[in-house]
């Protein structure tokens, strides 16, 4: 009788391999995992990305923001959108930014693609729009709202920007005529004559240049610069000068000279001051003896 072949069989066991997350200032590596192969499938409470098999894992960098997902099937991914981004959200007057477009895939990552590529075109407000994807802001006389357009594969995104008044004295007919452009606009609306620096507009006798300084009213007769020189009390050798609206932002220089027609003005220095709501009242403490005539200064930064 013959003896009995004997047959050995090895069992293999595939132990997963894989390597712990890592991290850096720069990026951040996920745990890495033996990939089974297969497809995405997705429920109500869970969402599964198959891969082709062997390692995979996903890779991620803060800024640029991506996504990189290594040992999947390719990839693939569809796109779902497009996003426009710009760092800041503001644009100044006159000058550029370079806008940047995304695309947003169906898994929750984004692409960045060549702003060359994207449609571009102005919503809203005093922007332009380059083929690039340069944007410039147009000449305002305040901060202004303004909205870019992208479309790309089908896909239209916005942006909202603000284009910053960074240049005080430059819009329309108002230019470098020495008021802000801002206060103008408010009280004469755009490109109006009447808010010419050298004009009265409200016969009060002072024209806009002395109320834009002043922060006056140019639009009203009873908006003015009062001042007046009153005896200080129980006192021979003081002087009170007392002038009235102050306002913020403004510089008020109480200056003197001891003859009406000749002599040169020169700032008081010998006094102290005191406010009341918009009056301000400066004491000269050595207002005896010599004849003194005063005037205030009003001067805006």
């Amino acid at each position: 009788m013959k003896p009995l072949p004997i047959f050995l069989a090895t069992l293999l066991v595939a132990v997963p391999t894989f390597a712990g997350p890592r991290t850096s200032a720069n990026y951040t590596v996920l745990t890495d995992t033996t990939g089974t192969g297969g497809k995405r499938t997705t429920s109500a409470a869970y969402t599964n990305t198959g891969s082709a098999g062997g390692i995979a894992g996903t890779s991620t960098v803060a800024a640029p923001a991506e996504t990189a997902k290594a040992g999947f099937i390719a990839q693939l991914t569809e796109p779902t959108g497009l996003a426009l981004n710009a760092a800041p959200l503001t644009v100044n007057e006159t000058a550029t930014r370079q806008l940047g477009a995304f695309l947003t895939l169906d898994d929750d990552t984004f692409t960045a693609i060549p702003a060359g590529s994207v449609a571009w075109s102005t919503v809203s407000g005093p922007l332009t729009l380059a083929g690039t994807g340069i944007a410039t802001g147009g000449v305002v006389y305040q901060n202004t709202a303004a909205t870019a357009q992208g479309i790309h594969l089908g896909f239209t995104g916005t942006l909202g920007l603000t284009v910053l008044d960074t240049i005080a004295d430059n819009f329309g007919t108002y230019a470098a005529d020495g008021l802000g452009d801002d206060w103008q606009v408010q009280y004469f609306g755009e490109n109006n004559p009447l808010a010419a620096p050298a004009v009265d507009a409200d016969a009060d006798g002072n024209n806009n240049l002395f109320e834009f300084t002043a922060g006056l009213v140019p639009t009203s007769n009873g908006s003015r610069f009062a001042m007046r020189v009153d005896p200080a009390p129980a006192s021979a050798i003081k002087k009170l000068i007392v002038f009235s609206p102050i306002v913020a932002g403004r510089t008020y220089t109480v200056e003197f000279r001891t003859s009406l027609t000749s002599g040169n003005w020169a700032p008081l220095t010998t006094f102290t001051q005191s406010d009341a709501g918009n009056e301000r009242t400066v004491t000269d403490t050595a207002g005896g003896g010599a004849q003194k005539f005063y005037r205030v200064n009003v001067s805006k930064p």
